[in-house]
């Protein structure tokens, strides 16, 4: 069995303690963490701002090399990291229309790459014979990341390589449910990081380490992925020395589907979008309203791809969907299927735990059901669909927009122009029209509303990491 360390200043730490890390595929243990404290974010810390003089100064072409040296490291490792990842999460190797373990991994490799290249140049507000006005980005410190389970790896590179290319330190902390493929990340940067730039420490569930970090007056920066209330208890933990905060919270996308598209040819696209990693993606698409004159078509389209989804052990390279991640997370999302059974929604299939091992549950679409229903209010984070009818397009988008999160949403339309004219009225961080949850490294990305603060990646996302030092030269 695996057993994975901390690293602090370079070096391998251990705790006094181990908790068990559980492969969602067959609910057996198959690696174990360090249990860490208090002592252990102290020291992690410590290590960091000893480390921050030199990498803030060191030139900013040596940070942009070493940021390449990472992701050259993760494309070397890619077939270990994409099993550490799949063994953790249970997404397949492949998975539903290619999101999986090598999309994860890939996707790493890709964000690296871009983040190092970009840049943040001094900007000149005024140059005259009386003065010469600059602005400057400066790095903040010890940045503070606390990542989640449903993309442990790629999250983590989402939020070290900016804070690093803009010349912070790190303090990596991963969800205890998936410590082990972004313990094989931090042992690879560490290899070509100076000592103490990337911190990696680990807590079991329940301990103290997330809220010590949350508080700790040595970091400067909290960077999180994960549920609004959770971002709540950070944002108020963090006050203790007015933190600078990047929370990218809790979705539940909509996505409205107009009257005028093909329904067969979108279905598979929709499918898509709504069940990839099992549905759990902050910018799944996670309430479906379809139009009345086309809604039973699209319902028995989505019923059968459904029903069709090969569903198993993520190893396994035929399989589309893997099991949900955690036992919690399969409750949750039985306990919102129990409610909508309650008010009468139809189950058009799926609908319940899959026998045998393993955190399993059907790929599930759920018709005639409506707003003020748990299972469309709620983010469900795994596999079932509610699909909602609506015949009046301003009405469904204030029912779109009637939630207090605002992540993403869609538009899907055979005419772009009319979508995209009602995409700009979602209230959330990203719409999009004839597609879902579709990111990119150079493209800002966040949510408005209880889906967080700030946003990431490129040139918006890397400024979050820095604070503005105005500069004024007289020259009379």
């Amino acid at each position: 069995m695996q057993t994975i360390s901390m690293l602090i200043g370079g070096q391998a730490v251990h705790a006094a303690t181990t908790f068990p890390v559980i492969n969602p595929a067959s609910g057996e243990i198959f690696a174990r963490a360090p249990a860490g404290d208090a002592s252990h974010v102290d020291a992690a810390v410590k290590a960091a701002q000893a480390a921050f003089p030199a990498w803030s100064a060191k030139p900013d072409a040596e940070r942009k090399a070493l940021m390449h040296a990472l992701g050259a490291a993760l494309e070397a490792h890619m077939p270990e990291l994409m099993r550490l990842v799949t063994l953790e999460t249970g997404k397949p190797q492949g998975g539903l229309n290619g999101v999986g373990a090598g999309m994860e991994v890939g996707g790493s490799i890709a964000w690296t790459h871009v983040t190092a290249d970009l840049e943040l140049p001094v900007e000149v507000i005024q140059d005259n014979a009386e003065a010469r006005v600059e602005v400057h980005r400066k790095p903040l410190g010890v940045v503070g990341s606390i990542t989640p389970w449903n993309w442990p790896l790629m999250i983590a590179i989402w939020h070290v390589i900016p804070a690093l290319r803009a010349g912070n330190t790190v303090v990596l902390k991963p969800s205890e449910m998936t410590p082990v493929a972004t313990a094989r990340f931090a042992e690879l940067a560490n290899a070509i990081l100076p000592p103490g730039v990337l911190n990696f420490i680990t807590g079991a569930a329940g301990s103290n380490v997330g809220p010590v970090m949350t508080g700790h007056p040595g970091i400067a920066k909290i960077v999180f992925t994960g549920s609004t209330a959770t971002g709540k208890r950070i944002m108020a933990n963090a006050s203790c020395n007015l933190k600078r905060l990047t929370l990218e919270l809790g979705g539940n996308d909509a996505g409205i589907v107009l009257p005028d598209v093909d329904v067969k040819a979108i279905a598979p696209k929709l499918f898509g979008v709504s069940f990839h990693n099992n549905g759990q993606t902050c910018a799944c698409l996670k309430r479906l309203y379809v139009h009345e004159s086309i809604y039973d078509e699209l319902c028995g389209e989505l019923a059968n791809l459904a029903r069709n989804a090969v569903v198993g052990d993520g190893m396994n390279p035929e399989t589309q969907l893997g099991p949900i991640q955690n036992v919690m997370q399969l409750a949750k999302v039985e306990e919102l299927a129990a409610d909508a059974r309650a008010h009468g929604a139809r189950f058009l299939c799926g609908g319940q735990r899959k026998a045998g091992p393993g955190y399993f549950y059907e790929p599930t679409i759920v018709a005639d059901i409506a707003d003020g229903v748990r299972l469309v209010d709620e983010e469900p984070f795994g596999p079932i669909l509610p699909v909602i009818k609506y015949s009046d397009i301003d009405e469904v988008i204030a029912r779109a927009n009637n939630s207090p999160n605002g992540l993403g949403g869609s538009v899907w339309s055979s005419d772009p122009a009319k979508a995209a004219a009602l995409a700009l009225r979602l209230e959330c961080g990203t719409a999009w029209v004839n597609e879902h949850g579709a990111i990119q490294p150079d493209a800002p990305f966040g949510g408005v509303k209880q889906s967080g603060i700030g946003v990431e990646f490129g040139q918006h996302g890397l400024a979050e990491y820095t604070s503005i030092q105005t500069l004024k030269i007289m020259k009379s």
